[in-house]
């Protein structure tokens, strides 16, 4: 075998396994313009007419050659090498060329038996892509093998690295499109490679698709030179390859030699860190991939006289008027004809025996592989029973404890239990959202170069932390997606910068739960901290409760939020949390001492009914209410308490009932969410025509939102943030917005019928106290006494 320079061979494939592999590329490039194009007339039995043409053109040619072609080669490796193997594919784009390779590996006629091997399930393969009532261009979930859409570019590589992490024999090719290449996500994501660990870990092979151009532009890694091309990848940790060229021969001999050059080299690597699984931490040099190929590569080279094949033309549908332009037909058909479809396919419309040869069988075929279907692997986490973990309270609203750093005890125990599949994610933040008990059992997982100074850095850790949410939000789905559990703990307002990725995972869970054969998956579940009424030491840039509102635009069959008042109600909520499938839960819950309200038995209790009348803080005896005040949120239910102890000292014979809301979506009607309340329920706790009075932790038009359609809607009304905020203490924060417990005893005079001029006085002195509190801050640095030291008093 001829060898370069570098060691790679010149021509590893003989004549017949090029031939081979040749032959299965050209057939998915076939079933990729097909899908494209076709309605009628899969094997081309007859001239191409209009009718047999899509009324309407969509999907992207330009990327799918350079996916099947790295498939073929992949599979090529598997069967050689026996390779547990999965495919992530930056540019989603290119879905009829993963849906291609799926049927041609026999994986999607399995799954859709009426697409099958044969000119009529070819038909309806092409039929059904981008068609109304069938599949979308994207690699969406009804592909199978996928874990990834796409849809939204940067966050590919993200994922490939979680679906490797605690999965030692997994390799994960990933292709990064050079458009996605240059996004902010993905330029943080190269750094992955730190945190990999070669020994309890897999390995992602990350393969840079560079044919040159986005969807009108050329991108920046196809136009600066080689040199630094070549110095940006060896920079952030990695061996590149080099593929290039147009001629398929060619490519196909460079592409099997680098092929086995890397899965040598991984080998080596991972062979090597075993042998010193016991020494000082080395950050290997994993290989990667730049495959330099056209877009659009085997297309029309011209169409209309201006190039296409190798430029932004190709993004897309290079022929667009193929039913109304006899030219583009005709280009049409001689461009299909030129993959010479009759070696293909039988005359049934099979793929010929030789192809069917190329491919791993079973499970070993990356459309079949488990772990792209994770809910087939998911185990239940083994849960410590949290009520061994509370918080012991002297009364209600008497005992000052740290929520989260309770919860930060619990979760050291279910990562000591869950050593192969629980991790912990965060953005440099598990320290200060006080879950720092975690590192009692464990480190921070770092591959990288480890000071004496430093504290809590490993090889191998079950926290994982870099100073990205991207990175942080696309390791916790590609691990959850590949069936494992894991936390996301956060900065609130800071949530925010992985908006568009909870949208994509949201929409993935859902599209998933109508799919058969997708099995559930562990919930992804957001611990918001460092909320917007705790803003001691940061301020306005940190103060954004409006996550909520995002989240709450899903689908009811896929989200949940809940805002747990304090520490045991936090652990009974988060026990659910993690034992649940296939939901997106959002958790919100301070990390400041404070007062604590529940029991454990109250707490496990309050959370099961998801809100609840707290009678011991209620005056109304089990009598219809003149007003209730309501609260969701650990600071609201402390301005609210307080209110209400203010009210039953100067009006004691003023009946208030004090709700407190856990489950945010119980404030919905049934027939809106599964959590919802029915009408008569709601109006049994809330009444039907008094006012309620809610202090809520978010922003104050969600509520108006959820309850829009309650018969007393019109005499419900919120205080809430509303975008007033700086450095400041605890009481300015609610003062600022109106929610502090003067304002709502100044509003309980206000809606409630006939109390006004009856307590005109008590009025003028909450207005008083108010400019007291602002008075004593100003001057003092700090809150009232009387305020901060405030307790339950019964």
């Amino acid at each position: 075998m001829d060898t370069t320079q570098s060691g790679l061979a010149t021509a590893p494939l003989n004549d017949q396994e090029l031939a081979r592999i040749d032959a299965y590329w050209r057939a998915a490039n076939y079933l990729t313009v097909g899908q494209i194009y076709l309605l009628d007339n899969p094997l081309l039995r007859e001239p191409l007419r209009p009718e047999h043409i899509k009324p309407r053109l969509l999907g992207h040619w330009g990327t799918s050659p350079g996916l099947s072609l790295i498939y073929a080669h992949l599979n090529r490796c598997i069967a050689a090498r026996d390779l547990d193997m999965i495919y992530v594919t930056g540019p989603g784009h290119g879905g009829p060329a993963m849906v291609a390779n799926t049927w041609l590996e026999g994986t999607y006629p399995e799954l859709y038996p009426s697409v099958n091997h044969s000119e009529e399930g070819m038909r309806q393969l092409f039929r059904q892509f981008s068609f109304p009532g069938g599949i979308p261009s994207h690699v969406a979930a009804e592909v199978p093998g996928s874990i990834h859409e796409g849809g939204e570019l940067g966050y590919a590589l993200s994922h490939a690295y979680g679906a490797a992490f605690d999965n030692p024999d997994l390799t994960v090719a990933c292709v990064v499109g050079d458009g996605e290449a240059e996004t902010g996500p993905m330029a943080g994501s190269w750094f992955s490679n730190v945190f990999l660990n070669p020994v309890s870990d897999g390995t992602v092979l990350p393969i840079l698709h560079l044919n040159g151009y986005k969807i009108a532009n050329p991108t920046i890694f196809a136009r600066i030179s080689d040199e630094d091309r070549m110095s940006y990848f060896r920079g952030v940790g990695y061996e590149p390859f080099l593929v290039e060229g147009n001629d398929p021969a060619s490519v196909h001999q460079q592409m099997a030699a680098t092929l086995d050059a890397c899965f040598d080299r991984i080998a080596a690597i991972r062979a090597d860190a075993r042998a010193k699984a016991n020494g000082a931490p080395v950050r290997p040099r994993w290989p990667m991939i730049i495959l330099r190929t056209p877009k659009g590569w085997t297309g029309p080279a011209e169409v209309d006289g201006v190039p296409v094949e190798g430029t932004w033309r190709a993004h897309q549908v290079p022929l667009a008027a193929v039913r109304s332009n006899p030219e583009h037909l005709a280009l049409l058909e001689s461009w299909m004809r030129s993959y010479r479809p009759e070696e293909l396919f039988d005359a049934t419309g099979k793929p010929a025996r030789d192809l069917l040869k190329l491919h791993p069988q079973g499970q070993r075929r990356m459309s079949a592989n488990p772990h792209a279907n994770g809910g087939l692997l998911l185990r239940d986490l083994v849960l410590p029973d949290y009520r061994g973990y509370g918080q012991e309270v002297e009364g209600h609203g008497r005992t000052v404890g740290e929520a989260t750093k309770v919860l930060g005890k619990w979760i050291r125990d279910v990562i000591a239990a869950n050593p192969d599949r629980f991790r912990l994610f965060g953005p440099d933040e598990v320290e200060s959202n006080r879950l720092g008990a975690a590192f009692e059992t464990t480190d921070r997982q770092w591959n990288a170069e480890i000071l004496p100074t430093d504290e809590h850095q490993a090889p191998h850790g079950r926290v994982m932390e870099a100073l990205s949410e991207h990175l942080c939000e696309g390791w916790l789905e590609g691990y959850l997606l590949t069936g494992r559990h894991g936390l996301f703990t956060s900065y609130e307002a800071f949530i925010h910068i992985v908006d568009s990725m909870f949208n994509q995972h949201a929409k993935w869970l859902d599209s998933s739960r109508g799919i058969p054969w997708r099995q559930p998956i562990a919930s992804l579940n957001y611990l918001l901290s460092s909320h917007v009424w705790r803003q001691d030491h940061n301020g306005f840039s940190h103060q954004d409760p409006g996550f909520i509102d995002h989240v709450m635009n899903k689908k009811a069959d896929i989200v949940r939020v809940y805002l747990p008042p304090d520490a045991n109600t936090l652990l009974s909520t988060m026990d659910h949390c993690l034992r649940s499938r296939q939901y997106v839960n959002v958790v919100v819950a301070g990390k400041q001492p404070a007062l604590q309200y529940t029991s454990m038995d109250e707490a496990v209790r309050h959370c099961e009914r998801g809100l609840g009348i707290w009678e011991w803080a209620s005056t109304d005896d089990g009598q219809s209410p003149d007003v209730v005040l309501t609260c969701a949120g650990d600071a609201p239910t402390l301005e609210v308490l307080a209110a209400a102890d203010l009210l039953r000292r100067a009006l004691p014979r003023l009946r208030v009932r004090v709700v407190n809301v856990v489950d945010l979506m119980r404030l919905q009607p049934e027939s809106e969410h599964p959590h919802g309340l029915g009408d008569r329920q709601f109006d049994t706790i809330f009444t039907a025509d008094k006012p309620v009075l809610f202090a809520f932790h978010g922003y104050p038009t969600l509520i108006h939102r959820l309850t829009y359609r309650r018969a007393n809607h019109d005499n419900i009304h919120v205080r809430g943030y509303k975008e007033e905020g700086t450095t400041t203490t605890p009481f300015d924060m609610v003062m600022l917005n109106d929610l502090d417990r003067y304002r709502l005893v100044m509003d309980v005079i206000d809606r409630v019928p006939g109390l006004g001029q009856n307590a005109a006085g008590l009025r003028q002195q909450m207005v008083d106290a108010r400019h007291a509190a602002r008075e004593h801050t100003r001057s003092h640095g700090e809150d009232l006494p009387a305020v901060a030291e405030w307790q339950w008093p019964h």
